[in-house]
């Protein structure tokens, strides 16, 4: 009768545990999969941002080595991640290859009316109206520079989207956050109910708090390690899964990224099952031994 009863126990703590393991996994990989689309989109933010084109339109009969100069003086400036100067010969051709050859020849043979221009495109944080408006006045300060050319208002739009994607995906990871923590800490207090019985019997032979405490401390947060292990294979096999179906995210991903939120959803395993755990041994220890069966 007591082998029964023992296995019965037995198999009552297995199935807690492994419920528990499963539940904090599945927190983890959602948590998981939120931090790598904010990260994501963030990295996609600043590649948008990186793309906005600046074109600067050099005036008829300037020198070509007085453009190659502003190029170069461009190059060594903070707020230029790349530029490309573009020939009069270049630009037919590329007005070639969108509109066609007999769209160009409408001009006659010889004659070319396009400007020369260098392309710029900006890093990321420089990439807004207020900071491109400067940079504007100071190229067209430029006594061989035309005109200055970029959409403002593609830019105001861009800026304001993201703004609105940011915010709402920080909200959602706070509320999820919360969300996360209690149903981990509650998945945690379950597995320590199920061993309420033998915490208070090693507490009566004389067993003190912090040597009752250890083991189920070190337990759980193994087993937020094991579950955040689960997890990560999970959001390994989703990106694994998502590279090969849309190969042109391939562009926006940062492995240094990646592993931060990595890092996160271990820490995070081991930080909340511990301190759960902690906190739920510490109240069998205070609680009187007839409430236990309640």
């Amino acid at each position: 009768m007591a082998a029964k009863e023992e296995q019965y126990y037995k198999k009552r703590v297995n199935t807690a545990y492994f419920t528990s393991l499963i539940s904090i996994t599945l927190v983890l990989f959602t948590l998981g999969f939120l931090g790598l689309l904010i990260v994501h989109a963030k990295t996609l933010s600043n590649y948008i941002k990186e793309n906005i084109g600046f074109e600067i339109i050099i005036k008829p009969g300037v020198k070509e080595a007085e453009v190659i100069r502003l190029q170069k003086h461009l190059d060594t400036r903070d707020y230029v991640k790349t530029t490309e100067y573009i020939t009069k010969k270049e630009a037919l051709n590329r007005l070639k290859k969108s509109l066609g050859n007999n769209f160009v020849n409408f001009f006659g043979k010889g004659d070319n009316p396009l400007l020369p221009s260098i392309d710029v495109r900006f890093n990321a944080a420089w990439a807004n109206n207020d900071s491109i408006s400067k940079i504007e006045k100071q190229m067209l300060a430029k006594p061989f520079v035309k005109e200055v050319y970029y959409q403002k208002s593609l830019v105001q739009e861009i800026d304001r989207n993201l703004n609105k994607i940011t915010l709402v995906l920080l909200v959602l990871s706070g509320v999820l956050l919360m969300i996360a923590i209690a149903l981990m800490n509650n998945s945690t207090r379950l597995t320590i109910y199920s061993k309420r019985f033998v915490i208070k019997s090693m507490q009566l032979v004389g067993a003190t708090r912090g040597f009752i405490r250890r083991p189920f401390v070190w337990k759980g947060m193994l087993q937020g390690v094991y579950s955040a292990f689960i997890a990560l294979a999970l959001l390994t096999a989703v990106l694994v899964v998502v590279r090969e179906n849309l190969p042109e995210l391939t562009v926006i991903e940062s492995f240094r990224l990646i592993g931060v939120v990595y890092i996160f959803v271990i820490l995070l395993g081991m930080a909340v099952t511990g301190f759960s755990t902690f906190f739920a041994v510490n109240r069998y220890l205070d609680m009187n031994k007839h409430k236990l069966y309640f």
